[in-house]
């Protein structure tokens, strides 16, 4: 006699929560209205083998959630990943505005966003036009903004220009790079334009073409111009 079997769907569960795939049934397609095809015995003889059925064959479903998005389609989460569902749900139900506009601009997700106080700060001067020399949300360049930033997110006074603000650094591997951590590039001749790590590869800085911008490390103008990582932890760092 044959035991019974117990089919666990928690792998078809894995498939469902895959993104825009959908899971399709392993069967064969059929047209409708066509018969379905009928197979036959290999002609080698008349006796015929007695088929046996596998008896008593149960299917048990784990459980399963439908959630309705804001967009009205339904989305079901099977099994032991229901909970990383709900949680992921609930994150973007918490997001405010800021963090799913950044999480935009920096191509990650909400839950990877942690300095709010941060994005606040940069957002205040997110498009301002650039202007060399000025100092004023009218316009900004590229190391007044740096210190823009550090003196209201972090309480620092940072030197006026970029070559400043490098001798001013402990330089870090490009590696070890962490939110806060500054970029400096070499775009006129040295030590030139500088700008804030952010995360996933991207900085913000104001750019002489775009104004306070986000841009990405591995864009050929600045991979090429890159120049290292600093980090403010100097004693000459004023903290106010």
């Amino acid at each position: 006699m044959f035991k019974k079997v117990v089919i666990s769907l928690s792998v078809v569960g894995v498939g469902l929560l895959a993104g825009c795939a959908s899971v399709k049934p392993a069967t064969a397609n059929k047209q409708v209205g066509t018969p379905a095809p009928v197979k036959t015995a290999p002609a080698n003889g008349n006796a015929k083998k007695d088929i046996k059925f596998l008896d008593d064959i149960s299917v048990a479903p784990e459980s399963t959630v439908t959630k309705k998005a804001g967009n009205g389609e339904k989305t079901t989460a099977t099994g032991s990943s229901v909970d990383a569902y709900l949680n992921r749900s609930s994150s973007l139900e918490k997001a405010s505005d800021l963090q799913l506009k950044y999480a935009i601009l920096l191509n990650t997700e909400v839950e990877q966003l942690q300095d709010n106080y941060l994005l606040k700060y940069i957002d205040e001067w997110y498009g301002t036009r650039y202007r060399y020399g000025g100092t004023t949300k009218s316009g900004i360049d590229c190391s007044a903004f740096v210190q823009a930033i550090y003196l209201s997110a972090f309480g620092m006074t940072l030197p006026r220009t970029a070559r400043d603000q490098y001798r001013g650094c402990h330089i870090v591997s490009a590696t070890e790079m962490k939110t806060g951590d500054l970029v400096f590039f070499n775009t006129t001749g040295g030590i030139s334009h500088v700008g804030i790590y952010l995360q996933n590869n991207k900085f913000i800085h104001a750019s002489t073409s775009f104004g306070v911008t986000i841009s990405d490390l591995f864009d050929p103008y600045y991979l090429g111009r890159f120049l290292g990582v600093g980090r403010i932890d100097k004693p000459e760092v004023k903290i106010k």
